[in-house]
């Protein structure tokens, strides 16, 4: 039997904790390994713990969602975060996006969704609702509107190229690596180096990149 893939919940609502938690359990292929009900009490406990996926709130003492997100970033680069909030202000999913956030959903989402969002962060880094995909793509065409920054004059090599495109394609690193014969240690390589020339800080900045760039429409 494969490992469960491993969450973690930081909300300041109790009950909606017990409750998510409950909605998620009778997933086997999910496990839930620890809870907080601020960020600040997040970052304490994945001292000890590491989750594949925190499912995080935003408003919430103490620290909030963006600063968690933030810190989690910097002090733990590799964990996806998927927010799953009741605030679905356009500006501010994009600037959690770029933030590092992996993924974006409203609390009204049912649990089938959450549960498909949860394995999509851990196996591609990264989940878009159809909500989330269709205001990242308005973000980029609309003239003025926020949007993530990036490095100007950026020069991509071939293999960079095929792997941005295989990841905006929703393939994971296993499967970039099946599909033009390199190992995942190299494929990972690649996409850190993608990180360093775009700005791009996850996958979902990766994505938005090259529909900016027009590498995909």
């Amino acid at each position: 039997m494969n490992k469960p893939l491993t969450f973690f919940i930081t909300d300041d609502h109790q009950i909606f904790r017990q409750g998510l938690r409950m909605a998620l359990s009778d997933d086997p292929a999910l496990e839930c390994i620890g809870e907080a009900g601020n960020g600040k009490e997040l970052l304490e406990q994945l001292k000890f713990i590491q989750p594949d996926v925190i499912l995080l709130d935003l408003k919430m003492p103490e620290m909030d969602g963006m600063e968690a997100t933030r810190e989690v970033r910097k002090q733990f680069p590799d964990l996806r975060i998927l927010i799953l909030t009741m605030h679905d202000d356009d500006q501010l999913v994009l600037h959690l996006l770029e933030a590092g956030a992996n993924g974006y959903l409203v609390k009204n989402t049912d649990a089938d969704e959450i549960k498909l969002a949860l394995h999509s962060c851990k196996d591609t880094g990264y989940y878009f609702s159809d909500y989330v995909s269709n205001l990242m793509l308005r973000s980029i065409i609309k003239k003025n509107a926020p949007a993530p920054t990036f490095r100007e004059n950026v020069e991509l090599s071939d293999r960079e190229k095929e792997v941005l495109l295989l990841i905006c394609d929703g393939c994971t690193m296993a499967e970039i690596g099946e599909k033009i014969f390199l190992s995942p240690r190299t494929v990972e390589k690649t996409k850190t180096s993608l990180y360093e020339k775009t700005g791009a800080k996850n996958s979902a900045g990766l994505i938005m990149y090259a529909v900016k760039q027009g590498f995909v429409s």
